[in-house]
């Protein structure tokens, strides 16, 4: 066999609008991360894509002034406007991806009472 095919997790559960969760398929914690790139010179939104793990635009020159140079933006979340414009990239964290024990304490608390009716004796006008 000459190419080894590594099976790595892509996260295909996580959803999109989620900052961040952990994946039901390998466990590890993984962050919505949003980018979207920009023209340098008249800062209109260029549709992205990733190629070679680099966010870039779609189109090599911007179809609104004609320059090549463009820079990369993380938007904290996202819009519906942005949505045809951005990219999503899921990155996991190793930090609480890690195995930790967590664990959680329910106090027991006084039921409330929401309304004084006595059914056990007679009613009075």
């Amino acid at each position: 066999m000459f190419f080894k095919r590594t099976k790595e997790c892509s996260h295909p559960r996580v959803a999109p609008d989620k900052d961040a969760c952990y994946c039901p398929d390998c466990g590890k914690y993984i962050e919505n991360k949003w980018y979207l790139t920009r023209c340098n010179c008249c800062n209109v939104k260029r549709k992205s894509i990733i190629k070679f793990d680099t966010i870039m635009p779609e189109t090599k020159y911007c179809p609104n002034c004609g320059s090549e140079h463009y820079h990369v933006e993380e938007i904290k979340s996202i819009n519906f406007i942005d949505i045809n414009f951005a990219v999503l990239v899921k990155k996991v964290n190793e930090q609480m991806s890690m195995n930790r024990s967590q664990s959680w304490i329910d106090r027991d608390t006084e039921p409330i009472k929401l309304l004084g009716i006595n059914l056990g004796g007679a009613f009075s006008s």
